[in-house]
């Protein structure tokens, strides 16, 4: 007896382990690691000091905003590849306390005194038709300080110097840079070569271009002084005095529209977090600017499909998935704009009588080439993610960036970060609602997510990576929901990306676009796919960065569950 129980043990190890291979491959449930967990605080970055750093403020008293300023303070010193204070912010942060959510929109405004036909007149004089993703043209007022001082003067519990006072330290004495983020920061003084301004000072080790490899300390004294004044001063220590001059200055000696003005007048927003229920789960995203709202729109659609019944991976499910995002885009191309500008249908476009409208337009046996955007009911009237939560409750689902990679690559000198370039996401057809226009947000593409279920705070998270994010938002949710993962399987699942649709910025889809599926979709998937008319292609990278903190109640207490992406460097950590 007991030799046969040791057979049937080997035997059923034998084959757990290959079933695990199998998984491995297939990526069938698969997770790189387990889920994190904790019971009085969670924090999840893109970059292991930065979660630290988070943890640290948690356990000093802040609250999960507190936590979530000092974290991102950190990255965009750590990860400057990705996001920084020259970038934009949108966070949705839960409030305990109220049992609600609040939304807040922190991405800045183009230059008042940049025209559209001057802004034409200079492209003219560059032979493109678009604005570029490099250089003067494309930067816009950084939203990221006002966002930190908003979040922090409704949430914050530490001061605003307590929270930055890690990253102060660490771009005082140095840290290790890893490998990921050595790989792309070699590409910048390549991509920036040329243009005005301190880039190479600031970001090589040299001064002349040999950026930090995997392991080099590197330090950034200039970026310690600017967020030491911000730490002072708060909003004022970035949008007046000092840096603002310093800013005006180069702007006007170096051919750019930013001005001192421009930074004074500049606000953040408070504003609804929008939803629509995806099989008792309340999804939560912010309205435009940004395009948080193409994830719902694509949930809308799919919760007529019966997915689980369809299959994780299947032909069936991705052409599905796929097709309702074309959908979406075509909404996205024609509707997402600075609401202040545009009037923007939210409410039709997010009705569920309108999906029903749209998921009619799906062909099961074939692929769109071209979709047209609808006509929903008009009411009158790289990037980093990250998230955390407090012992009381509190939780933050945060996203910030640059933009491309590190931007615009403009870097005044003594301060020690690069601007955005998010107004390269402006139209320049006249008529359109996300038309290039002076004091006017553009088109935003990064979005924070959360999810209610009965009413109580079950999930936030979000998923980095340009026009990668609502189709990541739809895959890791319906990961969860649909197949049974959990939050760190959701992100380790192998993930399809479909690109080359209709654009905000004017571009057409007129041959149906392509789209890459990661390795783990089986090979059977993809060729079915392409017998229904889909491009398909594979990609080893380009499916965003994933981070979420889900809510679980064991024997009556809550316990926080942490994931973080095993595509990038990052860590889930909690205490």
């Amino acid at each position: 007896m007991h030799i046969r129980f040791l057979l049937t043990t080997s035997i059923l190890l034998t084959a757990n382990l290959a079933q695990a291979q199998i998984d491995r491959i297939t990526g069938q449930g698969f997770a790189t690691r387990s889920e994190v967990l904790a019971r009085h605080g969670m924090v999840c970055t893109s970059v292991p000091l930065a979660t630290q750093v988070g943890i640290e403020i948690l356990k000093q008293g802040g609250s999960a905003v507190d936590a979530a300023i000092a974290a991102n303070a950190a990255l965009g010193l750590m990860e400057p590849v990705s996001n920084g204070i020259g970038g934009d912010l949108f966070a949705i942060v839960y409030s305990a306390k109220e049992n609600k959510l609040y939304g807040l929109n922190a991405s800045g405004r183009s230059p008042l005194g940049l025209s559209y036909e001057q802004m034409k007149a200079e492209l003219a004089k560059l032979n493109r038709p678009t604005i570029p993703p490099r250089g003067m043209l494309p930067i816009s007022v950084p939203g990221c300080v006002d966002g930190w001082a908003e979040l922090h003067g409704k949430f914050g519990k530490l001061s605003l110097g307590d929270d930055l006072a890690p990253a102060i330290r660490y771009a005082e004495e140095g840290f290790p840079v890893s490998e990921l983020i050595a790989s792309a920061w070699s590409l910048g003084p390549r991509l920036y070569q040329g243009l005005p301004g301190a880039f190479l000072e600031t970001y090589t080790l040299d001064g002349k271009g040999r950026t930090p490899a995997k392991g080099d300390i590197f330090k950034n004294p200039a970026l310690a002084k600017t967020l030491r004044m911000i730490g002072e001063k708060g909003r004022d220590g970035f949008y007046r005095g000092e840096v603002a001059e310093k800013i005006d200055a180069f702007m006007q000696a170096n051919g750019g529209y930013l001005r001192k003005a421009d930074l004074e007048k500049h606000t953040s927003t408070w504003v609804e977090p929008v939803s629509v229920n995806y099989r008792g789960y309340d999804v939560f995203e912010l309205p435009p600017n940004g395009q948080g709202i193409a994830a719902l729109q694509m949930l809308n659609v799919l919760e007529g499909f019966d997915l689980k019944a369809m299959g994780r991976n299947s032909s069936e499910t991705l052409h599905a998935m796929i097709e309702a995002k074309k959908l979406a885009w075509a909404d996205r191309a024609k509707f997402y704009a600075d609401p202040v500008f545009a009037r923007i249908p939210l409410k039709g476009l997010l009705s569920k009588t309108y999906a029903a409208e749209r998921r009619k337009l799906i062909d099961p046996k074939h692929a769109a080439k071209t979709v047209a955007p609808g006509n929903p009911a008009l009411e009158q009237g790289d990037t980093i993610y990250l998230c955390a939560a407090d012992d009381e409750g509190n939780m933050v689902s945060l996203i910030q960036s640059n933009y491309r990679g590190m931007g615009s690559g403009i870097v005044v000198p003594e301060l020690g970060f690069n601007f955005q370039d998010r107004g390269e996401l402006f139209s320049m057809e006249p008529g359109h609602a996300n038309v290039y226009a002076p004091g006017k947000r553009p088109f935003h593409t990064i979005i924070p997510g959360f999810v209610m279920k009965d009413g109580k705070p079950w999930e936030a998270f979000g998923v980095m990576g340009g026009g990668m994010q609502p189709q990541g938002h739809v895959q890791v949710l319906t990961n969860q929901i649909d197949f049974g993962l959990n939050v760190q399987e959701a992100g380790d699942a192998s993930r399809w990306q479909h690109d080359g649709d209709n654009e905000p910025t004017g571009e057409k889809m007129e041959n149906g676009g392509f789209v890459n599926l990661e390795s783990g979709i089986p090979y059977e998937t993809a060729r079915e796919l392409m017998k229904l008319g889909h491009d398909v292609r594979g990609d080893v990278g380009g499916y965003g960065g994933y981070q979420a903190i889900k809510v679980e109640m064991h024997d009556g207490q809550r316990v926080y569950v942490g994931a973080s992406e095993s595509r990038k460097d990052g860590m889930a950590a909690g205490y």
